[in-house]
């Protein structure tokens, strides 16, 4: 089973909110999850992101493979250099 962490569109028309959730790559974008690990909100000044640091470790290193928008979320939160680091130590 290939793994996404990717964006869930919630919120109402012109006002976008995302969850930032664990899913099967093959479920549809608003479809079936697995685990939500933050939220994302671009509407308000400035941006809100809310991540469980934890967990999107956790995810990447069993393999979980972020979208290109939340990859750039979680280098602008610093996860993705602790993800880096912890994996050079090994």
């Amino acid at each position: 089973m290939a793994v996404k962490i990717r964006l869930k569109r919630m919120g109402s028309k012109r006002n976008p909110f995302y969850r930032v959730v664990v899913a099967d790559s093959r479920s549809p974008r608003d479809g079936r999850i697995i685990e939500q690990i933050g939220t994302y909100n671009p509407v308000v000044n400035p941006v809100e992101v809310k991540l469980d640091e934890e967990k999107a470790l956790d995810w990447m290193t069993k393999g979980a493979k972020p979208s290109d928008t939340v990859r750039n979320l979680f280098s602008n939160e610093g996860i993705m250099k602790k993800f880096h680091d912890s994996k050079n130590q090994k």
